[in-house]
């Protein structure tokens, strides 16, 4: 087959990968990521992909949307080197969605430089780079002290608590929204725009809430700056405008509420249930950052992402690709990649959890440190806290994006509220 001939293989498969001796991808093979038994169950998925499919594999990120999904460790790594091949910018491929399509907001085009390629990703870039460069890490951990005790308060007394809704959520919001400069009033708007967003209460919304809020803030911060993260963005030489800065700022806070929550309860969840790192990491054995690592190479809160869309047919893995269709990582399958994993991990950071390549995350150490100092403000003040329910009774929200707990309950002696 020649790149000539490759047009023509893609539309007979409908935008699925199509092999050198095989036509891969009818609607019966396309595995369904949305739905609740992929969220049950997504490693034995995966497993069952690689055997049918191989690296490569045709999915459907919503009824009728289809997309192909990375689970070979190489290829991953091939593809996120390689934006000239493989952009980032979904224009051409989103006049085909929807209005109403579930899965528009994550995946249609913004200025900003998650979506865009080449100049535009680099200008994009640079000031979301440099606004992130500036943030203290040495006060990052008083400012997760000074949240986290607070809200531990409210619940250690109780001797139960939900750790998703009553800390991760709303400690990764606080911190964040200091982080970027948001006054408290603008900051209670924020997170509950981003609340509804997360969980799907009213997407339209929350994003609605969401941009207002921001909106004020562009305003704020371009009359007012301080040493935050959206004065640096409204300061910085690429001149960003009003749209582009909010682009900027919706993007960051989705890069930061929903994976840092998700990070903090699954680490939590194995701390509590894995009993290597129960008496390890307690006992001052294994460091809660080898911890959080473990989870970054078994389950990363963000499992299937970083899409592009070939600029033409491409072959990858001995097949091809067709032009203009999205092309998802799968950062969790990759990870497990029997063709590159190894026995311990501990102490490994060879992972895809946070990209590598043009857009990896250039907030991973921030990240890192919001959920380790969030951890260990948990376990310091509840040291004897158990799983509240078995392992197996947990709910995973569906989608194809996320590896999100839904609730993680958890019981404790009840204890009196802590000192600042």
């Amino acid at each position: 087959m020649t790149a000539q001939q490759a047009p023509a293989a893609s539309r007979s498969t409908g935008g699925c990968p199509v092999g050198h001796t095989s036509q891969l991808g009818s609607d019966e093979d396309r595995v369904r990521v949305y739905s609740p038994e992929f969220a049950a169950d997504p490693h034995g998925a995966y497993g069952e992909m690689r055997r049918r499919h191989g690296s490569l594999v045709p999915i459907e990120l919503s009824q009728g949307v289809s997309a192909t999904l990375v689970i070979g460790y190489q290829e991953a790594v091939r593809i996120l080197n390689d934006p000239e091949h493989f952009p980032a910018d979904p224009r051409i491929w989103q006049k085909s969605l929807t209005s109403d399509s579930p899965i528009r907001p994550m995946m249609e085009w913004h200025p900003n430089a998650q979506r865009n390629s080449g100049a535009a990703h680099a200008r994009y870039r640079g000031a979301y780079s440099t606004s992130i460069e500036g943030i203290d890490l040495h006060e990052l951990h008083s400012m997760v002290e000074r949240f986290a005790v607070p809200l531990i308060n409210t619940f250690c007394r109780a001797g139960t608590a939900n750790l998703v809704t009553q800390y991760a959520f709303p400690l990764v919001c606080a911190v964040f929204n200091e982080i970027v400069g948001c006054p408290s009033a603008l900051g209670h708007r924020v997170t509950a725009g981003m609340a509804m967003l997360v969980e799907a209460v009213d997407p339209v919304g929350g994003m609605r809430m969401l941009s207002s809020a921001l909106t004020e803030l562009i305003r704020l911060r371009r009359a007012a700056p301080g040493d935050d993260v959206a004065s640096r963005l409204a300061h910085h030489w690429s001149n960003l405008t009003d749209d582009e800065m909010l682009s900027q700022l919706v993007g960051l806070y989705g890069a930061a509420i929903e994976p840092q929550q998700n990070l903090m309860t699954s680490a939590v969840l194995l701390m509590l249930t894995d009993g290597r790192s129960t008496d390890d990491v307690l006992d001052g054995g294994l460091s809660s950052r080898d911890a959080l690592d473990e989870v970054l190479f078994s389950d990363p809160p963000v499992a299937n992402m970083c899409i592009t869309y070939p600029r033409q047919p491409i072959v990858v893995a001995d097949t091809w690709l067709p032009a203009h269709q999205p092309v998802l990582i799968s950062l969790a399958a990759c990870n497990n990649d029997p063709a590159v994993r190894s026995g311990d991990r501990t102490g490994n950071r060879a992972h895809l959890a946070w990209a590598v390549g043009p857009h990896a995350c250039p907030a991973k150490t921030v990240a890192s440190v919001v959920v380790r100092e969030a951890i260990d403000q948990l376990f310091d003040a509840l040291p004897d806290m158990r799983l509240a329910v078995p392992r197996s009774h947990l709910f995973w929200r569906p989608g194809p994006f996320h590896r999100a707990l839904a609730a993680l309950p958890v019981v404790f002696p009840k204890s009196p509220p802590l000192m600042m």
